[in-house]
């Protein structure tokens, strides 16, 4: 990787947490690549983290020494830990532990990182790394939502394969994500305090549906207007919940992603956090069906087989029930239409149909638009409004989404 100069957002002195998981061994990788893009590293390690990594590896590939111990009578001799406070623009913790994470939000401050982390005013990102239950256990799931209101910036964390032999999400993100995440992040925008003390959900990416162990039903969705829209509501100060199938998509600064696979699991995370949303917004491509019982192992062809025979049943219908809510605890609903003909004739059955508040319709049989596209058209449906957005860029898009969303928002009764 070439060197590239760490952009103001980031800030060229970045202080390093590492604590103690399996995914400690990415962490020196991500050293490397933040020296390569011009930034002066710090590395602060808690004490199991050591038992992973050594501070000597970090060390060399830093140029500095690293920092294990509150309690280091030379270091602390001039307030060692105050002044690598002040010293940081940015502190990046990757990975951070459910135990850390936990830590954190209750403001405990028992060691040099958490301390750290009380005393710095600098930018505080985080990329989580643990086992997959953990991550979805109601109390990670509230230390995040804590760690977020304090001003924390969550990425990740990713799906798949765990050292422990779990698969589902958990995985740190891999070091040149967390990089890119870091510098791309989006610039606040004028007016971006128009969401603030909004909560938004939103479902993206496609669902998958296993027929067997290695066989499932999916679709072509890439998850790019999703996660558009997740940085769009982000940008404009927005709490972002983003409910994501599986994508090959970094999770844009600040956003909390809770990653799913199937239609029930997407359908059990919206319905569960949609009553505490202001604004719910159904992106996702959710597979209409499902197998009625799914294989035990792998489905094997059978020589003289004239064809499989597969009973499909229908999945819940996500973006109904989250209409369906009783108005004391529902949402502002926005729907999705993916058509190929006749589309503001479905889209508009769509939005009465599923008692909706809005819907953004997309011709997807247009060339180089739509699925797997950085680019998209959209209409946009609500009441007896409409308003035909042109082909532009899926963050701009979304932008102009968002803006719809929060007018349909404000012209509403309280609720």
């Amino acid at each position: 990787m070439s060197s590239l100069p760490a952009p103001s957002r980031l800030g060229p002195k970045v202080l390093l947490g590492i604590s103690a998981g399996i995914a400690a061994y990415k962490s020196a990788m991500l050293a490397r690549l933040l020296k390569q893009a011009g930034c002066e590293v710090r590395v602060v390690m808690t004490e199991g983290a050591q038992a992973f990594i050594t501070p000597l590896t970090l060390q060399a590939l830093t140029g500095e020494p690293v920092r294990t111990s509150l309690l280091d009578p030379e270091a602390e001799a001039g307030m060692g830990h105050i002044e690598l406070a002040r010293w940081a623009d940015t502190i990046l913790i990757a990975p951070a532990t459910a135990d850390l994470m936990a830590r954190l939000a209750a403001g405990m401050a028992d060691d040099l990182l958490t301390t750290l982390c009380l005393a710095s005013e600098a930018r505080k990102v985080m990329a989580p790394a643990m086992n997959q239950a953990m991550w979805a256990h109601p109390a990670t799931r509230r230390n995040a939502a804590r760690l977020m209101d304090d001003g924390w910036h969550l990425l990740g964390p990713a799906s798949g394969d765990q050292a422990c032999g779990d698969v589902g999400p958990g995985r740190m993100l891999e070091p040149e994500a967390i990089l890119k995440a870091l510098l791309t992040a989006p610039t606040p925008a004028p007016g971006a305090s128009e969401a603030a003390g909004l909560t938004v959900t939103i479902t993206a990416g496609p669902t998958r549906e296993p027929l067997d162990p290695v066989r499932y039903l999916s679709n072509h969705s890439s998850g790019k207007m999703g996660y558009a829209l997740a940085e769009a509501a982000a940008a404009l100060g927005a709490r972002v919940q983003l409910i994501s199938g599986p994508v090959a998509l970094a999770c844009p600064e600040g956003v909390e992603r809770i990653t799913v696979e199937t239609a029930l699991e997407m359908h059990e995370v919206a319905t569960r956090l949609a009553p505490a949303s202001d604004i719910f917004i159904g992106c996702a491509a959710v597979a209409d069906y499902r197998a009625e019982s799914a294989a035990e192992h792998k489905l094997k062809k059978t020589e003289g087989e004239a064809g499989l025979v597969l009973r499909l049943i229908q999945n819940p219908d996500i973006i109904a029930s989250v209409a369906a809510l009783p108005t004391a605890s529902r949402p502002l609903v926005v729907g999705f239409a993916a058509e190929t003909r006749d589309l503001e004739g479905y889209a508009r059955d769509k939005l009465a149909r599923k008692g909706l508040d809005m819907i953004v319709a997309n011709d997807v049989s247009r060339e180089g638009l739509g699925f797997g596209s950085d680019n998209n058209a959209a209409l946009v449906l609500w009441g007896d409004g409409q308003e035909n957005l042109a082909p532009q860029p899926k963050r701009e898009l979304a932008d102009a989404v968002m803006r719809h969303a929060l007018a349909r928002l404000a012209a509403r009764p309280t609720r």
